[in-house]
């Protein structure tokens, strides 16, 4: 068994953005602040209701894992300032970022309207930027350098439509690859996550028949389905002492999905 002190996390503080979620759902974010916690990291869970939150605080409490939760609106610079001192002054130090929020389109640029093109751009990127520049300076306050991990989707390399979606997840990968150069003197590792089609509440909540969802994992090439404990699981890595010697990279987590000519879906 792994333990937290082989993977360096135990006394971290992480912020996980989009961390939150309905009842016992499972997806990308709460995996993360979930396993975060379990290999000994102090978590701050962030969504933009504070009762989806603190779900996911209360299941990392019956883990005997400690967490906060903060509801903040993470397009808007004054809630990201907000949330990074809210950690600040809980548990003194920040040496993680998670960056999961964000929302999906399956139109075409001549079906999509300009003002939702806007909104894709606005949640699936903005977030990442704003709350990147203020955990930044909070990490090299810390004095241990830090670990930030974006998720973008592997739409961004091999787009099935969702356009605007895809665009705004390409533009994660550049964005994740420029924070790596700019901020690796800082001790900071930026990494980028490119999650396939894993079976997560916000997939499932818009309805998904057996046989839509029998398509999403034949379209793997071990014919497995994904879960948000997938994408967890590589984001405690990334964050790891084991992962000390990575950064600017994008790693695909998908079943090898992105390899396959098979539908996905």
């Amino acid at each position: 068994m792994i333990s937290s002190l082989e993977l360096g996390l135990k006394g971290k503080v992480a912020i996980v953005a989009g961390g939150g979620g309905p009842l016992e759902g499972i997806g990308n974010g709460r995996a993360a602040a979930i396993l975060l916690a379990d290999a000994g990291a102090k978590v701050v869970v962030v969504d933009k209701e504070i009762d989806l939150a603190q779900n996911t605080v209360d299941m990392i409490k019956k883990r005997d894992g400690k967490a906060i939760g903060i509801a903040g609106d993470l397009t808007i610079s004054d809630e990201c300032k907000k949330v990074v001192d809210f950690a600040l002054e809980n548990w003194g130090r920040l040496d993680i970022l998670d960056n999961n929020i964000g929302i999906a389109s399956k139109l075409s640029v001549v079906e999509e309207t300009e003002e939702h093109w806007d909104r894709v751009m606005n949640v699936n990127l903005k977030p990442m930027f704003l709350m990147s520049k203020f955990a930044i300076p909070a990490m090299i306050s810390s004095g241990d350098g830090g670990s930030i991990v974006n998720i973008s989707s592997i739409s961004a390399t091999r787009p099935k439509g969702l356009t605007s979606y895809s665009a705004s997840k390409g533009a994660v990968l550049s964005l994740s690859q420029a924070m790596a150069v700019d901020h690796g003197k800082n001790g900071i590792r930026v990494n980028c996550i490119l999650p396939g089609p894993v079976y997560t509440p916000m997939v499932y909540s818009e309805g998904m028949t057996e046989s839509h969802r029998s398509q999403r994992q034949n379209a793997s090439l071990i014919e497995m389905e994904g879960t948000g404990w997938d994408i967890g699981k590589a984001v405690v890595y990334l964050c790891s002492e084991w992962a000390r010697y990575v950064t600017g990279h994008l790693m695909v987590v998908d079943g090898g999905c992105s390899l396959s000519a098979r539908p996905r879906g």
